[in-house]
């Protein structure tokens, strides 16, 4: 039995990998530095859960498959800074190098893989168990090591070398400054932004370091989609390594860790976002979490670190140390605040309460979000599949279906005892006029958004009511929509004279329209109450 296999016992692994890929990597990728340098590597349970998974073999997979033969086309590996991400990169690169990574049929029993039949003299060599995925290295190994600049690509690059020279690869590789000769025909070249030349290539692998820094602005967005569509024609794939990134700028992890693709391996551990990084001993409990797995690391010396970025930059040291993706300054509210008013009920027919309507027609969203009369504010549902009031027009042609959201809105108005609807009218002038025609101009109120002293009053409304903490234990609560939640950390609050603020958007993709619903449901709760509306009229009616 393979010995990594051994050290994965706390893990259920229960699909095909080639399990002989930690075991080479353990072999011959020695520690790269530290008192340690030159020992013998033991990868931590982190880094060998994600390398199995990225060398999981399909069970139907045939002789002869490349990356078809795999589960997972490519891989993102989210982690905090210090956790190991950039020597264990360096060992996966160097398994793609001269490692056999290349899926080579199934073991009957008996078959043994032997360094000495591939130019490496080790003297190493593995046993395959019956029904085992085999492995055998690429005849001619070109890949890519890629980061924004070469004090980052070095993060990737000096381990590699270190462990070229400190072990047995020495007979195989060259290391030097800007790339490392594998055999006579392979290599491992570094790709900056400053090195673009180097984008088109065959590649079989590319390894793409902090893509939470990569965007179109830097072009290395460009980089990596070039890079992947190498590999992808060459049957190769690649990895993904960052620390967590800001929302705000559209970036490659973004992307890759949005998209719905599922033949992409993602690992991003993740403290409950009901854990304010702001609070020390919080703070301390997401480290704990986050940071499981990596030996080496010393806590305090993290907590050190991240308190001292906290005083400039609270947002920065949340990503690099919390692995949480928090966009920078400016942010209208926390998400760790927003996340712990979660406490998802449920709210019965004829119900009171209001609702919050924010419109759009072809690029932003459309949303409807409703609260009760003790401030428990959710995303009702409508139609048979109780499809949740909140419209992406992408997912309708690129554009909001209006005769949906007009029947969403007649069932909400049917199934609750609702107050007051409070709406943005630009692009559904028409049909607000039609609820106030058909509901009553009590119960229907054109509520411009545009106007800022009056938005920005209830948008501090909301925000105030979700971070305080009343002393007779009523606030605010909510459901835990995710995509109420993904609005709220979209939303900016751009400064406007007179200390005020308008709403905006982190990025012309970061969509806010949920988050514009939420304040417009909690604004109409604050008026009826204020009204004396909140509590039902009994009528009572004696008739002879």
């Amino acid at each position: 039995m393979a010995k990594a296999a051994d050290a994965a016992a706390e893990f259920v692994v229960d699909f095909p990998t080639l399990w002989i890929v930690p075991d080479w990597i353990e072999e011959h990728c020695p520690v790269p530095d530290g008192f340690r340098a030159g020992e013998r590597m033991e990868l931590y349970p982190w880094q060998l859960w994600c390398t199995v998974n990225h060398y999981r073999v399909r069970p139907g997979a045939t002789v002869g498959q490349l990356a078809p033969a795999f589960q997972y086309r490519r891989s993102q590996v989210v982690a905090p800074q210090k956790t190991g991400k950039g020597p264990w990169s360096a060992t996966i690169v160097l398994a793609e190098a001269a490692g056999p990574v290349v899926f080579d049929g199934w073991a009957k029993g008996g078959e043994r893989y032997r360094c000495s039949d591939h130019g490496c003299g080790c003297g190493w060599w593995y046993d395959y168990q019956p029904g085992e995925p085999m492995g055998t290295p690429w005849p001619t190994p070109l890949i890519q090591l890629t980061a924004t600049s070469e004090d980052q690509v070095a993060n990737v690059y000096r381990p590699l070398r270190s462990m070229v020279k400190r072990g047995p690869l020495a007979e195989m590789m060259v290391a030097g400054e800007e790339f490392t000769r594998v055999g006579d025909d392979g290599r491992i070249d570094v790709v900056t932004s400053s090195a673009l030349s180097r984008l088109g290539n065959p590649i079989i692998f590319a390894l793409q370091d902090e893509t939470g820094l990569y965007n179109a602005a830097n072009k290395l967005r460009r980089v990596a989609e070039t890079q992947r569509r190498g590999t992808a024609g060459m049957g190769g794939r690649s990895m993904e390594t960052t620390n967590g990134w800001d929302p705000s700028e559209s970036s490659v992890a973004q992307t890759t860790s949005e998209a719905k693709a599922r033949d992409i391996f993602r690992y991003h551990p993740q403290a409950p976002k009901s854990l304010s990084y702001g609070d020390k001993r919080q703070r301390r409990k997401i480290h704990t979490i986050v940071y499981a797995g990596s030996a080496h690391v010393d806590l305090d010396a993290i907590e050190a670190e991240a308190a001292e970025i906290m005083e400039k930059d609270p947002a920065q040291a949340e990503r690099f140390f919390g692995n949480r993706c928090v966009a920078g300054a400016a942010s209208w509210l926390d998400g760790a605040k927003w996340a712990v008013k979660a406490k998802p009920r449920r709210v019965r027919p004829m119900t009171r309460v209001v609702l919050g309507f924010d419109g759009s027609d072809m690029d932003d969203w459309t949303a409807i979000r409703a609260e009760t009369m003790d401030g428990y504010q959710f995303t009702p549902v409508y139609g048979a599949d109780d499809e949740p009031t909140i419209w992406n027009p992408a997912d309708y042609g690129g554009q909001v279906p209006r005769a949906e959201v007009r029947a969403a809105m007649d069932q909400l108005m049917n199934r609750y005892d609702v107050v007051r609807l409070y709406a943005d009218p630009p692009y559904w002038d028409t049909e607000v006029d039609e609820w106030v025609d058909k509901f009553g101009e009590e119960r229907v109120i054109r509520w411009y958004t545009r106007r800022i002293v009056q938005m920005h009053s209830a948008a501090e409304r909301l925000r105030t009511d979700v971070v305080k903490r009343n002393s007779d234990g009523a606030s605010f609560t909510h459901d835990g929509c995710p995509i109420v939640e993904s609005h709220i950390a979209n939303t900016r609050a751009a400064t406007r004279p007179a200390d005020r603020y308008v709403l905006r958007k982190a990025s012309p993709t970061q969509k806010i329209d949920a988050s514009v619903a939420s304040i417009l449901a909690h604004e109409a709760l604050g008026d009826v109450i204020a009204a004396g509306l909140a509590e039902r009229v009994q009528s009572y009616y004696y008739g002879g």
